[in-house]
């Protein structure tokens, strides 16, 4: 779970004006959107509530893709009841996935809830809650197609020197595991000139890095038929002046195509790494998760991108013990994960989601088997990236510092960063030396490798900070963090002209 705060300080003009809290689950779509919760929230005279108060509003921004996704929302609803019930006033909202899968459920199972909105009316929040307070009864409204492009919405990121950019919401694809298309919709593109100026718009606000984010970024341009759109995309990002870093997640490997690798070989701000989903090395698995392509595919994909750029450091997503996964198959996964060799991987024991395809499939995998299976490819994967992390010794490297440090920053003094590739670095500053700030950038060499991290204690001499706008972003922010953040698209909200379902308790 994550929780914004995404302000410091709390002007004097604002001492009586109505606290807030985001708390999100799930990835990093629902980060993004978290962050504009906030921004619309403070847009309509919210505040970010001080650390260790009550806040007179809690927004949970849900995910319906992880396991226990329900009985997290409903303990953390069970646990605000008695607080919500000895405090006049203060509200409840749930938004997210499992908002849009289950509607009307949660205020069946949570009556306290005060506002219930999908993953298609971020937007309206400000007015559902006006509109329960005015009521004295909860409001729930859920869209079944998306109402506005989220990024025409006001945003409160969370930090001042990255920022996430949406290219696209919904997927057209129909893994068998999945849940999304149905939550999300189907693939909604947005055009290049919005998503340009967005971007624009971050770097003016003294953002370095950009993530570009979509269910399956790779797809991008289909809606208005272009199939180079995409590293088209990404060629135009390397032009913005002032742009130092740019990734994107998550592409797919069936639609992964050669002139994506060319873009990102040939653009020089775009960053060496790659997160590319295997799910699983077995063929039959992958025919059976109606996931388009094989494991020969999949490590062609690798070894081209490798080709290109050596030093890419390569991610994944995989799923253990997917309904009539044999030991066979899952030895295909083993061999599949020791030739791609992972910088790191993020590995899931399958669980049933109600209302996808696998979850009625036969041939259901044991709970004890899928957890023997899931233990022997961890440690496959923890020696791989410990394997691969050793490669870094000696190297130099940039990184750009982030705000966020180790949990044993208080006793080891190291601050944090991250590299081009994306590796996570622990490093101490020499006596004598320039403090960085988060969102300037540090050239230093790594002295110390492990699984996880990498770290780096340097001499003076091999040691250096660039200052960057950044890192001066940084500085303004911490003098001044109350107001809404100026990385909205100009104009105003264009309505799509779906229809809507509306609920009322």
């Amino acid at each position: 779970m994550v929780t914004l705060n995404v302000a410091e300080t709390k002007t004097s003009s604002t001492e009586n004006a109505r606290t807030y809290e985001v708390r999100t689950f799930g990835c990093q779509m629902n980060v993004h959107d978290s962050e504009r919760m906030s921004g619309l929230l403070e847009s309509n005279g919210y505040v970010p509530v001080e650390e260790g108060e009550r806040p007179d509003l809690v927004v949970f921004n849900t995910c319906a893709v992880r396991e226990n996704a329900d009985n997290k929302l409903y303990g953390n609803l069970g646990m605000l009841a008695p607080i919500k019930r000895e405090n006049e006033g203060m509200q409840i909202a749930v938004g997210g996935c499992l908002a849009q899968k289950d509607q009307d459920t949660i205020l069946k199972k949570a009556p306290w809830v005060d506002v219930v909105f999908g993953t298609h009316n971020i937007g309206s929040l400000p007015t559902l809650l006006e509109r329960a307070r005015h009521n004295d009864e909860a409001q729930a409204e859920l869209l079944e197609s998306l109402e506005v492009f989220p990024s025409t919405l006001p945003t409160k990121r969370d930090h001042v020197y990255s920022g996430w950019v949406s290219i696209s919401v919904g997927c057209n694809n129909t893994c068998t595991f999945c849940i999304v298309p149905s939550l999300r919709g189907k693939e909604k593109d947005r055009r290049p000139g919005d998503i340009l100026a967005e971007v624009q718009a971050l770097v003016d606000d003294g953002a370095i890095e950009v993530t570009l984010l979509g269910q399956n970024v790779n797809s991008y341009g289909v809606e208005f038929g272009d199939r180079q759109a995409f590293s088209k995309l990404l060629r135009a990002c390397g032009e913005i002046e002032g742009l130092e870093r740019v990734r994107f997640t998550s592409p797919h490997p069936a639609m992964f195509t050669d002139d994506v690798i060319d873009a990102m070989a040939e653009t020089p701000n775009v960053m060496p790494v790659l997160h590319m989903p295997l799910q699983s090395g077995s063929d039959k698995v992958l025919k059976d998760m109606k996931r388009s392509y094989r494991s020969k595919k999949f490590l062609g994909i690798l070894e081209k991108v490798r080709e290109k750029m050596p030093d890419a450091a390569i991610t994944t997503d995989i799923i253990v013990g997917f309904p009539g996964e044999t030991e066979e198959d899952f030895q295909e996964t083993m061999r599949v994960v020791e030739e791609s060799r992972f910088s790191s991987a993020f590995t899931f024991q399958y669980s049933i989601r109600p209302g996808t395809p696998a979850g009625t499939m036969d041939h259901q995998v044991p709970k004890d088997v899928v957890q023997e299976r899931y233990e022997r490819l961890t440690a496959l994967q923890d020696r791989i990236a410990a394997e691969e992390n050793a490669k870094q010794l000696g190297k130099t490297v940039e990184l750009m510092v982030v705000a966020e440090s180790g949990r044993k920053a208080e006793q080891t003094h190291r601050l944090s960063g991250r590299t081009r590739d994306m590796r996570l670095v622990h490093f101490s500053v020499p006596e004598g030396t320039e403090q960085p700030r988060p969102g300037d950038l540090v050239t230093l060499p790594i002295t110390e490798a492990g699984s996880f991290h990498l770290l780096s204690d340097p001499t003076a001499e091999q040691y250096s900070v660039r200052r960057s706008r950044a890192g001066d972003a940084w500085d303004r922010a911490q003098a001044d963090s109350c107001g809404t953040g100026t990385t909205q698209v100009s104009g105003g909200p264009v309505n799509l002209g779906f229809p809507t379902i509306g609920l009322r308790k």
